[in-house]
């Protein structure tokens, strides 16, 4: 798995710039960067800041569905809360 084109494509999905998902994942842009371009490989535990920052977890992230359903695609876009309320709201059903 080219894991920097994975970090792209979910980047891309969130619409996230490379500089807005470092900030959020914590670590630095160029580093980031070079991850994107294939300069650097990151660490398990930088993969891990990075999901965070994507609001993914490791597991989606490996999921090698190339197509997200239309359902994954907008389940990416949510934020903590705003899952948190779905998860919620399918549960009252």
């Amino acid at each position: 798995m080219d894991v920097g084109s994975r970090i792209k494509y979910f980047r891309n999905k969130r619409n996230l710039s490379v500089n807005k998902l470092a900030n959020l994942s914590g670590i630095s842009q160029s580093y980031l960067r070079d991850i994107e371009l294939g300069n650097k490989q990151p660490t398990v535990e930088y993969l891990e800041y990075i999901c965070f920052g994507l609001n993914i977890t490791m597991k989606e992230f490996f999921d090698t569905d190339e197509e997200p359903s239309e359902l994954k695609a907008a389940l990416l876009k949510l934020n903590p809360d705003q899952k948190k309320r779905l998860v919620e709201f399918l549960l009252s059903l």
